[in-house]
């Protein structure tokens, strides 16, 4: 994540970027708001790939006291990411007799998990086959079950990780579908796709 935002900043010389976290680490999202001058604009960008409780909710009343504040869209669902899953695919050779699921974090809040649906259907489009979602909480079905279902049907099953970032959620995608081939999430330790750093820049674009 913080490789992502480097390459934001990188990106917008003349303007100040920091991570804020919503959830778990700090700094959040008032330490990072505390740390802006009070005269400043702020933008507010989601790393997140679909618009669920952190955006609708959270990142609301996180800011709801502060007027500097705009908040962008979640980045997905987005071509950009869709193009992301197929490259982090492309090491496994897809073939057009693999089954292919997309692993999603799942939400309490079914505006995300519809967003995740959609990445799927612009992901089937994208290679031309069926996509199958598979949640890894709060949501059914289970990646595990539908990796069964897929197995049943197909002698090789490619699991698409559309997660962000390395974590608990990719371990447990890797858990629920052993003998699978489970892609790479979005991004991985180094330099970030520049397809996500120009899908944040877009996002930042759009809000100003």
């Amino acid at each position: 994540m913080g490789a992502l935002v480097n390459a934001v900043a990188q990106r917008l010389p003349d303007v100040t970027v920091r991570l804020g976290h919503v959830d778990v680490q700090q700094p959040d999202v008032a330490a990072s708001l505390a740390a802006i001058p009070s005269s400043q604009p702020v933008v507010i960008v989601p790393l997140l790939l679909s618009a669920g409780y952190h955006v609708h909710v959270d990142l609301v009343e996180q800011t709801a006291h502060d007027p500097r504040v705009t908040i962008a869209p979640a980045l997905g669902p987005d071509g950009k990411l869709v193009e992301i899953l197929w490259m982090r695919l492309a090491p496994f050779n897809p073939s057009p007799q693999d089954a292919l699921v997309l692993a999603v974090a799942g939400s309490s809040d079914e505006r995300a998990n519809e967003d995740c649906r959609q990445a799927a259907r612009m992901l089937a489009e994208r290679c031309e086959r069926e996509v199958a979602v598979g949640f890894l909480a709060a949501v059914q079905p289970g990646l595990d079950e539908v990796v069964s279902r897929a197995r049943a049907e197909s002698d090789r099953v490619l699991v698409a990780s559309y997660l962000l970032a390395p974590g608990f959620f990719q371990d447990r995608a890797r858990k629920s579908a052993v003998g699978c081939a489970v892609s790479s999430p979005l991004l991985e330790p180094g330099a970030a796709p520049d397809a996500l750093v120009e899908l944040v820049l877009e996002r930042y674009s759009s809000a100003l």
